[in-house]
C-alpha cells in the first residue's frame, strides 16, 4: 500500500461513482456526512500524487538496499585474507604487541581504536586517523592476533569494509555526496505517509466491498485491473510495519529530519547514554556515523602518554569488568582524559555496555551498561541495526522480502495508473481537485496545521508537497481560464 500512484485504480476506483477519483464535494455542493466520505477525497489525492512523484525516489532507494542487503557475505568473502587468520593458535599475543606490529608496518596517523580479535580466527582491527583517505574514513591495519602478522590494510568507513561501505554510500546518496543524500531522505520522509494513506484506503475499499476479512488476500478471480488492485493493497498490509521502522530509522540518520529528531531525543531524554572520559564532560559520540554506525570511534588527538602496553592493561581492565567482544577501545583524546572501551555486538543478543579507565591507574571510571539505556535509545538502535541487516541471515531473508514486496507494490501501481489512460490516448485520468474542501472547516484546518509543523521538522516532505500545491495551483486557475474563454467564444 506504498509509494502506489492509484489514481482511478485506488480502492476507491472500483466502487460506486461516487467513490471515484475525481469525487471530491458531491455535485449537489453538499459535504459528505460520514467521516470515511469526507477524508476519502483527500486521502485518495494524497496517495495518488504521492506515489507518481515520489515513487522513482523509492524505487531507486529500494533496488540500491536490496543490492546493500546481498553484500555482507560477498563482503566477508572477498576481505577474507584481511579478516581471518590462516591457523588458529593456542594464545594470542599481548593486545599491546598487537598494536605494535600495526604500527610497525602502518606508522602514518593517529590511532583512532582497537577492536581486539572478537573470535578464534579473527584478525585485530587498528584503526588509524590518516590525511590520505577521504575525510569520513579512516585506515584499518588488521593484524593475526597470534603471530603479529599484518594481513593487510583496507580503507574503511566505520566498521565496513570497501565494498559495502560502496554500497552504503550507493544507498545513502549514489555517490553524489550531501546532494545525493536528498535522495534517500525524501523517500524516507514519504515512505510512511503514503503507506499509512494507503492502507487506511485499501481497509475503507475493502469495507464497502464486504470484504474486511480480506485485507491480506488478494482476489485471484477478480476482472484484470481488479485483481492488480488486490495484490497491490494485500501486500502492502503484509509489508507496512517492516515499511514504518525502515522509514523511522532512516529519518533518524537523515541530513535534516535526523536534526530534528536528534533534538526530540535529546529533549526526551531518549539518547544513548555514554561514559564519561573527562571531568564533567560525556564522551559524546551518537547512535551512527552515516550508516556505518561507528559508536565510540572518535579520532583523539595523540596522545604521547600512551604507550602500547597500555592497550594491554586496559583489556584487561575491560575483561575484569565483564565486557564482552567485539570491543572497541579508544584512547585518551587528551592527555588527562580516560580510556573508552564500548561492546559493539549490533546483532542479537545486543551488547552495548561501556566503561571509562583511567590512564595512570587503568581503574573503571564510568559505566554504562545497556540494561540502562532509556527503551526509546534502545528501539532505535535495534530499528538501525535492523534497517541495515545486523540481525544475521533471518533479518537479511526479511529485508530481501520487504524490498521485493515494495518493488511490486510500486510497480502495480503505476502499472493500474497506466491502464486508466483514455481510449483515445493521453495520460490517465487523476483524481479531481476540491477533496480539501470535503472536510469539515476544523477538520481542513487540523490538516493544514499538522502538515505544516509536520513540513518544518521533515523539510523533504514539506517542501515537495509546497511545490506541488503551487504547481496544482497554478494549473487549476490555468484550467478555469482554458474553460472560461470556451464559454465566452460560444
Amino acid at each position: 500500500m506504498v509509494t502506489a500512484p492509484p489514481t482511478a485504480d485506488t480502492p476507491d476506483a472500483d466502487t460506486a461513482d461516487a467513490d471515484t477519483p475525481g469525487a471530491g464535494t458531491p455535485a449537489s455542493g453538499r459535504r459528505p456526512h460520514g467521516a470515511a466520505d469526507r477524508w476519502r477525497p483527500l486521502l485518495l489525492r494524497w496517495h495518488f500524487y504521492a506515489g507518481i512523484l515520489i515513487g522513482p525516489f523509492l524505487l531507486v532507494a529500494t533496488i540500491t538496499g536490496l543490492l546493500y542487503v546481498l553484500v555482507p557475505q560477498i563482503d566477508r568473502a572477498v576481505y577474507s585474507h584481511e579478516l581471518t587468520v590462516d591457523h588458529v593458535g593456542s594464545s594470542t599475543l599481548p593486545l599491546g604487541d598487537q598494536v605494535a606490529a600495526a604500527r610497525a608496518a602502518h606508522p602514518e596517523g593517529t590511532i583512532a581504536s582497537v577492536t581486539p580479535a572478537p573470535r578464534a580466527g579473527d584478525t585485530t582491527r587498528v584503526v588509524l586517523t590518516v590525511d590520505d583517505v577521504p575525510q569520513d574514513r579512516s585506515r584499518t591495519v588488521f593484524v593475526d592476533p597470534y603471530t603479529g602478522e599484518v594481513r593487510g590494510a583496507l580503507t574503511t568507513y566505520g566498521d565496513w569494509l570497501p565494498v559495502r561501505a560502496w554500497f552504503d554510500d550507493l544507498h545513502r546518496n549514489l555517490h553524489l555526496g550531501d546532494v545525493g543524500r536528498n535522495y534517500s531522505e525524501i523517500a524516507a520522509s514519504w515512505l510512511w505517509v503514503v503507506a499509512l494513506g494507503g492502507l487506511v484506503l485499501w481497509i475503507g475499499y475493502r469495507r464497502r466491498t464486504h470484504k474486511a476479512n480480506r485485507l491480506l488476500v488478494p482476489d485471484r478471480d477478480a476482472p484484470k485491473r481488479r485483481r492488480t488492485l488486490s495484490w497491490h493493497g494485500a501486500v502492502g498490509v503484509w509489508i507496512i510495519l517492516g515499511l514504518l521502522v525502515l522509514s523511522a530509522s532512516g529519518l533518524s540518520w537523515s541530513r535534516y529530519a535526523g536534526e530534528s529528531i536528534s533534538q526530540l531525543r535529546t529533549a526526551m531524554s531518549w539518547t544513548s547514554p555514554s561514559v564519561s572520559t573527562s571531568a564533567g564532560a560525556g564522551a559524546g559520540g551518537g547512535e551512527h556515523a552515516g550508516m556505518a554506525g561507528m559508536d565510540g570511534m572518535s579520532a583523539p588527538a595523540a596522545a604521547h602518554t600512551v604507550t602500547d602496553a597500555d592497550y594491554t592493561r586496559v583489556l584487561q581492565t575491560a575483561d575484569d569488568a565483564g565486557l564482552v567482544g567485539p570491543l572497541v577501545i579508544t584512547p585518551p583524546a587528551t592527555g588527562g582524559a580516560a580510556w573508552s572501551v564500548a561492546e559493539n555486538a549490533r546483532g542479537y543478543p545486543s551488547h552495548f555496555d561501556a566503561i571509562a579507565v583511567d590512564a595512570h591507574t587503568f581503574a573503571v571510571t564510568d559505566r554504562v551498561d545497556f540494561a540502562q539505556w532509556p527503551l526509546a535509545a534502545k528501539l532505535t538502535k535495534w530499528a538501525i541495526s535492523a534497517h541495515m541487516g545486523l540481525f544475521g541471515v533471518i533479518n537479511q531473508i526479511v529485508l530481501i522480502l520487504l524490498a521485493i514486496g515494495l518493488l511490486t507494490v510500486i510497480v502495480r501501481g503505476y502499472l493500474m495508473w497506466w491502464r486508466r489512460r483514455p481510449a483515445g490516448g493521453g495520460l490517465p485520468k487523476t483524481p479531481g481537485r476540491g477533496a480539501l474542501g470535503s472536510l469539515r472547516p476544523v477538520e481542513a484546518v487540523v490538516v493544514v496545521a499538522a502538515v505544516a509543523v509536520i513540513g518544518w521538522y521533515v523539510p523533504w516532505f514539506g517542501l515537495p508537497l509546497a511545490l506541488f500545491v503551487m504547481v496544482d495551483t497554478v494549473r487549476g486557475i490555468a484550467a478555469s481560464r482554458r474553460v472560461e474563454a470556451g464559454s465566452v467564444a460560444r
